[in-house]
């Protein structure tokens, strides 16, 4: 079993430490346009060998395309114009939507499956890769029956390789569902983050100050804008919404202290609480 990982960062170079540690594949070409992760991955063993992407398509029984989602889908088209109909395409980005509609012009559209494993850290680069990151987790594919079921069978047993949980959706129940359980999360950390550096002139004081409270909300801050901004764009929608409601419960906090309604900010409390029960 040849692979080719397209991005070999963080989930990508993950993904290539699991399946060459299970056996599952015996050769990975890493393909990416920073020199510097090509090398990193060669003396990690996360890649065989650094290839252009043509040449590493062509040889490969299963193209795993793990970049940004906007890059994605724009080089989507030359991936599925380069295979045979014995060859797999995925995908593993944050955002299902737009790149099943670019998939949806191409006449190879059955060789892709849209697949998302649902975990990620404020890291990136090969460095950041962990063969175990995916063990217990939820991995969706998303418009299985637009997929061959020899190329969905592939990517079940990735899947089952990586030790996922596997659930399947339509692509856009997917992406309201994300924007509500990471993408949301993202931007709450983001603007939490700016509000403590918008107040708080003395960076020494924070990090002094800083509780692990403090620290776990804020993690995700570190995320990099190149991963993130194409998938606040390619989930604009969804994410609107969320933010919308957000905003909303907010201000129930905001108005329960202006109006020393502590009897209310109680309530809200006790019923955001409710998540003990959901979230184990």
């Amino acid at each position: 079993m040849k692979l080719t990982i397209i991005g070999v960062g963080l989930i990508g170079g993950s993904i290539a430490l699991k399946l060459r540690e299970k056996h599952f594949v015996d050769y990975i070409y890493g393909v990416d346009y920073s020199e510097q992760h090509l090398r990193e991955a060669k003396e990690l063993e996360i890649i065989d060998e650094a290839s252009p992407l043509e040449n590493a398509v062509k040889n490969s029984d299963l193209i795993i395309v793990a970049i940004p989602v906007d890059s994605a889908k724009k080089i989507l088209e030359s991936v599925l114009a380069l295979i045979n109909d014995q060859q797999t395409v995925m995908d593993v980005g944050s955002t299902k939507s737009g790149i099943v509609q670019a998939a949806n012009l191409h006449k190879n559209r059955n060789r892709f499956v849209a697949f998302h494993p649902m975990w990620g850290t404020e890291n990136s680069g090969p460095k950041s890769a962990i063969s175990d990151s995916f063990t217990g987790r939820a991995g969706v594919i998303c418009d299985k029956e637009d997929s061959a079921p020899d190329a969905l069978k592939m990517v079940e047993q990735v899947a089952e390789h990586l030790e996922m949980n596997l659930l399947y959706m339509d692509a856009e129940s997917h992406d309201v569902h994300t924007a509500y359980i990471s993408h949301i999360s993202h931007i709450t950390s983001y603007a939490l983050a700016n509000t403590v550096l918008e107040k708080e002139r003395e960076e020494d004081t924070i990090f002094q100050l800083a509780s692990s409270g403090f620290s776990s909300t804020v993690r995700l801050a570190k995320s990099h804008p190149e991963m993130w901004v194409p998938i606040f764009r390619q989930n604009k929608e969804n994410v609107l919404d969320v933010l919308n409601e957000h905003i909303t419960q907010l201000r129930k906090f905001k108005s329960a202290l202006e109006k020393d309604n502590y009897e209310y900010l109680e309530e809200l409390i006790r019923n955001a609480n409710k998540i003990r029960g959901i979230l184990k």
